[in-house]
């Protein structure tokens, strides 16, 4: 099959497409054929030096993945050859997502909702799923909180807005005066241009901050946020302050989710949650996709085609 690999630790060229065995499903394992692949920064820095990830003898990247089952291991009894599935198969360990095909244990996939394409369910799973176990399992936001998420307009960032809405929170979010009416209409109630407002300024009594930009953004938020309230940050422990005046903070590392992935198909079906998909590439520029990805301007997801 094809796959794309990392042939050596650094820059986006270091990505290359190759022939390689095509895996077999094991126990409790479903052989996915791919359809499409979602590209996360999780992606670019494991490319350039192994972030986080428990590596097999081939390296290769990627964890968003939406396709059709191709064939069901032992003692799967929830899937069978010809569903339709999305999911974020074995992070932190290697998937292997830009491959026409993927191994992984059953439940960490989910039926596809219906009403998306494969582009566009490909864009869901990390950075969905991310929002979600940040702010429901972590932070358990409740109706009429005050959230404010960084980046509102970044992968992580367009679905936590929705997702805080959709639990009834007033969410404020941070982003560039070229993307506010964006952040918007995916139901952000204040939008604060990062650029020209110190947000700490401009924003108080909060009881949630989501932060995906880490080094003195989460330090800072502490200032907005109301006793009891709760800092989430997204980009690893060191980027943790130390919690004051009842706050607590915490990093939140996604994991494969069946139930998270029920629960943001279910927002789907109900129109609650949509994913942005600001550019789709065939699998083979998938050196390209990292190279857009990197600049840090990408508004919601870029996305591999491989079918």
């Amino acid at each position: 099959m094809r796959a794309i690999v990392v042939e050596r630790w650094g820059g986006p060229e270091s990505l290359v497409e190759r022939e390689v065995e095509r895996p077999r499903p094991g126990l409790q394992e479903v052989l996915v054929r791919v359809h499409a692949a979602g590209v996360n920064p999780v992606d670019w820095k494991t490319r350039a030096g192994g972030f986080l990830i428990e590596w097999g003898a081939v390296p290769a990247v990627g964890w968003d993945v939406s396709g059709t089952v191709e064939a069901v291991g032992p003692g799967v009894g929830m899937f069978r050859p010809g569903d339709e599935v999305f999911g974020m198969p074995l992070f932190p360990r290697q998937a292997g997502a830009y491959a026409e095909y993927v191994v992984a244990p059953a439940r960490h996939f989910a039926p596809k909702p219906v009403d998306l394409t494969h582009t566009e369910a490909a864009a869901l799973p990390l950075a969905a799923l991310t929002a979600w176990q940040a702010l429901v399992d972590a932070a358990d936001v409740r109706p009429g909180e005050r959230v404010l998420v960084h980046a509102a307009a970044g992968g992580v960032g367009h679905f936590a807005v929705q997702i805080a809405k959709a639990r009834g929170a007033y969410v404020i979010g941070t982003a560039s005066a070229g993307k506010h009416d964006l952040v918007r209409r995916l139901g952000a109630d204040e939008v604060v241009d990062y650029r020209t407002v110190r947000f700490e300024d401009a924003v108080t009594g909060v009881d949630v901050v989501l932060d995906a930009i880490g080094g003195e953004t989460a330090e800072r938020s502490l200032q907005v946020l109301r006793a009891g309230g709760r800092l989430i940050t997204l980009t690893g422990p060191d980027d943790v302050p130390a919690a004051r005046d009842g706050v607590r903070a915490m990093w939140v590392l996604v994991e494969p989710d069946h139930r998270g992935l029920r629960e943001i198909a279910a927002l789907v079906e109900r129109g609650e949650l949509k994913p942005v998909v600001e550019t789709v590439l065939p699998l083979a520029q998938a050196a390209k996709a990292h190279q857009i990805g990197e600049q840090g301007r990408t508004t919601g997801k870029i996305v591999l085609t491989v079918l």
